[in-house]
């Protein structure tokens, strides 16, 4: 995904389309050919897209450990 193709940050990605995302930033500061600016901008950008895999990431475990051995899924809260 690009820069000119990357949602708003306050859009919300598919953990899939973050991940692939926090890569690329990863990459990219790996190279080391960015300004300061630049690598400051995207590490920001970074920690938003890690968190937001992190969250998705927590309610897909919690998930996982509602279900029962019959595969029924028990409702409980999420805080």
């Amino acid at each position: 995904m690009t820069e000119e193709t990357a949602p708003a940050e306050g859009e919300a990605l598919s953990f899939e389309e973050a991940l692939q995302e926090l890569e690329s930033i990863v990459t990219r500061l790996e190279d080391g050919d960015l300004s300061l600016e630049e690598s400051l901008r995207l590490f920001e950008r970074g920690q938003v897209l890690a968190d937001q895999c992190n969250e998705q990431l927590e309610v897909a475990t919690l998930r996982v450990e509602q279900l029962t051995e019959h595969g029924e899924i028990k409702e409980i809260e999420i805080e």
